[in-house]
């Protein structure tokens, strides 16, 4: 059975769904059956060009944000989330290949969970302080965040890596690993739902030494976050330094 999931062949920038501007594509198949499921545009460095000249521009607006407007923005998210959830659990299935039951009271579930606990956390985040020594220390908003996320718990990822970036009042461009993309297609819908501001989420598809490796270059990128094996965080860091940008990176387990 396929996926009821739209918007496979389009990339979700600046508050709309737009075409790619390449044609390739990659089937989303389904581990557990070997079904193709889906099959969804993958982007190109002009992509992401757009994308984070998007994200660029709705930085400027957005990162004036108060702390109350942002938390109000992510009460929104929390209930166009919590409207599709069925939704989300049954596309985790469908591109993962996990039991229903897993996809439904653990998958899905820990996207309710982030929601809610950072909610809590930005109502009272102590963005101004002052050290023991005097110093006045401020927490400001870094830019625009680069974003790449694995297959696996696709939801908790992107939820750790999108959502305090929102609090914060950053900008993002989110690369979801091209094995499990619809969830993020759904996420993308959900945000758009919530009435986050045109820019301030942007998905693009693609494999990682190409819009990976593009947004890791990308000089109106100020910060990457990856998730995935230490070969692919290697190559992110090591793109990353042309800019000198800041790299956060949680890479493959320990274990042979």
């Amino acid at each position: 059975m396929g996926t009821t999931v739209g918007h496979l062949q389009e990339f979700y920038i600046n508050g709309e769904w737009v075409a790619p501007a390449g044609n390739g594509t990659a089937d989303v198949i389904n581990p557990a059956t070997e079904e193709v499921v889906a099959t969804i545009a993958l982007g190109s460095a002009e992509d992401v060009d757009r994308a984070v000249a998007a994200a660029k521009a709705a930085f400027e607006t957005f990162s004036t944000t108060s702390r109350e407007e942002r938390v109000e923005l992510l009460e929104r998210i929390l209930a166009a989330y919590e409207a599709r959830y069925d939704d989300f659990a049954a596309t985790i299935t469908s591109e993962l290949g996990a039991p229903i039951t897993l996809s439904t009271n653990a998958q899905a579930a820990v996207g309710i969970g982030h929601l809610k606990a950072f909610i809590e956390t930005l109502k009272t985040f102590d963005f101004e302080s002052t050290s023991a020594a005097g110093d006045l220390i401020l927490h400001e908003p870094i830019g625009v965040c680069g974003l790449i996320t694995p297959w696996n718990w696709p939801i908790n990822q992107i939820a750790l890596k999108v959502l305090p970036a929102i609090a914060a009042g950053c900008t993002v461009v989110l690369k979801p690993s091209e094995v499990t993309p619809l969830n993020a297609i759904l996420y993308a819908e959900v945000l758009h739902e919530a009435g986050v501001p045109p820019g301030v989420f942007n998905l693009v598809h693609g494999e990682g030494p190409v819009v990976g490796s593009a947004m890791s270059k990308h000089a109106d990128i100020a910060m990457m976050s990856f998730t995935g094996s230490t070969r692919a965080g290697t190559a992110v860091s090591r793109d990353a330094a042309e800019t000198v940008k800041r790299v956060t990176l949680e890479l493959g387990g320990k274990s042979p």
